[in-house]
């Protein structure tokens, strides 16, 4: 797996509970509108994506319920609870901290590494 793949996979929880606090959606609504709306940076497949939908389940973040669509066809609609509201709160702002850490490094406005402290014993003085 890429470099550019572990940063999307880390990111994925984060852009599904954004998008489940917009509306309720499906999987493949949801593939979709992560590619949509990344303009193709996100090209995620339902299979990939499922996986965190079931951790996130397991996690109370969010709940799933089947829906009649036509005639016969019933989808899983996926539906964020307060706990995954709670949840996306704490993963951008842990997101916006870790992305101002980089930029800093990246620009050279990282501040200056602080001296490590002397080491011994300091030396008596003599009377």
């Amino acid at each position: 797996m890429g470099i550019r793949e572990n940063f999307k996979r880390g990111s994925i929880e984060m852009l599904i509970l954004y998008l489940l606090t917009q509306e309720d959606m499906y999987g493949y609504q949801l593939a979709q509108e992560i590619n949509q709306r990344s303009e193709g940076q996100f090209d995620i497949t339902e299979g990939s994506m499922y996986p965190t939908l079931y951790r996130l389940i397991e996690k109370n973040a969010i709940s799933d319920y089947k829906k009649l669509s036509g005639k016969r066809r019933t989808r899983v609609y996926y539906h964020v609870e307060k706990e995954g509201v709670e949840l996306l709160e704490k993963l951008k702002e842990d997101y916006r901290a870790i992305n101002a850490g980089v930029e800093k490094i990246l620009s050279g406005k990282a501040a200056a590494p602080a001296k490590p402290a002397t080491r011994g014993r300091k030396k008596k003085v003599q009377e």
